[in-house]
């Protein structure tokens, strides 16, 4: 063979290393021997977000435990909705930011599908499957927009549709008019706006990511096998249940069929054959320890989305007091770093500032720093004992080591409002001369003695 021939016919050499997001690849194998590699966080979140995006939507869309897994983290984050309250100096001024921010949330939706609560579900239910959510100022109202509605435009300034800074803040973003991939969608280039009027919420994967990256990517791969697993099993009981015979002529001379008279096999049946033949049953056999190998990658899809396993499978059969409150507390903390390092900065402050500034011009309030000073009321997360977890609140503000403030805002309610119903309720009892003479705290104290 020539030389020429062997240049032809040589095949590729296989690349000795490949760099890519497991969820991204084509593959089912995990790792690649150790092969594969991760390059810079920019280029790789960019590459793959889009692909990681369909899976994800389709995972959060047919897996049930994704469902949940993303049911739990949305319903821990924002509950009701996280409520802010204005912290400015004079009351009044306080007041009148607080009322006039509850009459905007109302009608917040541009779509007028649900009030700024709605959103803010909708924002953290799209960062977890998508990776990242948008919002768009539409006057003085907010539209929701979908990832793929920033286009997929690098220049030397734009990276993925996110114009930077020298230092890579987003200055801006480069929008479609219209969706992509809509029913009746039409192209139009994309449209410069300006950061001050978009919000985006993600969490970068490290220095350099401009756009998000799906939560669910670490637990893709065990979602399909998973299934693949539940499909075999399945498949197995199914073929198990399935009584198969064998006949054996064992005389080794030509006769007629012995079940060929009508004779079937039914449950009870009993089968009455000719001399010289024999009946081998074909039972398969179940496969052994499938229980502990499908709740191995539960587990592992529970730890992956930072989920206690048994808020993703609703089973608390393996549970008990200790092991609730210990998986809470770790949730608890998790969640807690998600609202006030992502949320709050990326979505809820800007809201506030855009809203508080609209207040101003129309209540004609004075502009000030404190203008913008805002505290957020995260939902009140559920007690695991509710007497016992009282009394402790009850003991570190005795000893100085919580405020009424905060305990209050554990509970997902702001102080003022709080006080003021207070203040109602106590006015209206001495107008109609009711009493009321067991203390809250004594009656905490005896609830506790009668549970110990």
């Amino acid at each position: 063979m020539g030389l020429l021939s062997r240049i032809l016919n040589r095949a590729p050499e296989k690349p000795s290393a490949v760099r890519a997001y497991d969820a991204a690849t084509a593959s089912r194998t995990r790792f690649n021997a150790g092969q594969n590699r991760f390059a810079s966080y920019g280029p790789e979140t960019i590459a793959a977000s889009s692909s990681i995006r369909s899976r994800a939507r389709h995972a959060a869309e047919n897996n049930a435990l994704a469902v949940s897994a993303i049911a739990a983290w949305v319903d821990a984050t924002i509950g009701a909705g996280m409520v802010p309250t204005s912290q400015h100096s004079d009351p009044e001024t306080r007041k009148a930011l607080d009322a006039y921010f509850a009459r905007w949330a109302k009608r917040a939706d541009a779509s007028g599908r649900g009030d700024f609560w709605a959103m803010q579900t909708a924002i953290v239910k799209a960062q977890r499957i998508d990776g990242e959510a948008f919002a768009m100022w539409r006057g003085d109202k907010l539209l929701q927009l979908p990832p793929e509605q920033v286009a997929d435009l690098t220049t030397d300034s734009i990276a993925a549709g996110v114009e930077l800074n020298d230092d890579g803040a987003a200055i801006a973003f480069h929008v479609h008019p219209t969706r992509p991939d809509a029913i009746q969608a039409t192209y139009a280039p994309p449209v410069r706006v300006d950061a001050a009027d978009m919000m985006q919420v993600f969490e970068p994967a490290g220095p350099g990511a401009v756009r998000g990256v799906s939560p669910l990517a670490p637990i893709l791969l065990a979602l399909a096998e998973l299934d693949s697993a539940e499909d075999a099993l399945l498949t197995q009981t199914k073929i198990a249940a399935l009584l198969s015979v064998i006949l054996t002529n064992e005389s080794d001379v030509a006769t007629d069929d012995p079940l060929a008279d009508g004779q079937s096999l039914e449950p009870g049946a009993i089968l009455r054959l000719a001399g010289n033949w024999k009946v081998h049953a074909v039972a398969p056999q179940q496969s052994q320890q499938a229980g502990e190998f499908l709740r191995h990658l539960t587990h592992r899809i529970a730890s992956g989305v930072g989920v206690p396993v048994w808020l993703v499978t609703s089973d608390v059969s393996q549970a008990n007091y200790s092991s609730l409150r210990a998986a809470l507390v770790a949730f608890r903390q998790r969640v807690e770093r998600y609202q006030f390092q992502t949320l709050v900065p990326q979505f809820l402050d800007p809201v506030w500032r855009r809203v508080a500034t609209m207040a101003a011009l129309e209540l004609g309030l004075e502009f000030s720093d404190e203008l913008f000073d805002v505290e957020f009321i995260p939902p009140a997360q559920p007690w695991v004992d509710p007497a016992k977890d009282a009394r402790a609140v009850i003991e570190q503000m005795e000893a100085g080591l919580m405020s009424r403030r905060q305990a209050v805002s554990a509970l997902g309610y702001s102080i003022e409002k709080l006080d003021a119903e207070i203040a109602a309720d106590r006015a209206r009892e001495t107008s109609l001369g009711l009493t009321f003479s067991s203390p809250i705290q004594h009656f905490v104290e005896q609830k506790v003695n009668k549970d110990e």
